[in-house]
């Protein structure tokens, strides 16, 4: 697992209710949250974040949506 991964996996652990979908929130957030003295790498973890957030609620939308398909007959 790399450095991007590894980092945003804690911080999500941590804080999984202050980040959404949207990269500009995030981005404050971790800035309020965590000390990055990198400009790339905190871009580069709450893009990670955002990412994954999206990935997740794709997926939840997803399973929501083919259960109530194959339930109609």
């Amino acid at each position: 697992m790399n450095r991007i991964k590894r980092i945003s996996s804690e911080i999500l652990e941590r804080y999984p209710e202050n980040f959404s979908a949207d990269f500009g929130q995030n981005k404050a957030t971790l800035k309020n949250i965590a000390v990055v003295r990198s400009k790339l790498l905190r871009n580069r973890i709450a893009g990670y974040i955002t990412a994954y957030i999206s990935r997740e609620s794709a997926a939840k939308g997803s399973a929501g949506a083919g259960a109530t398909e194959s339930e109609t007959p």
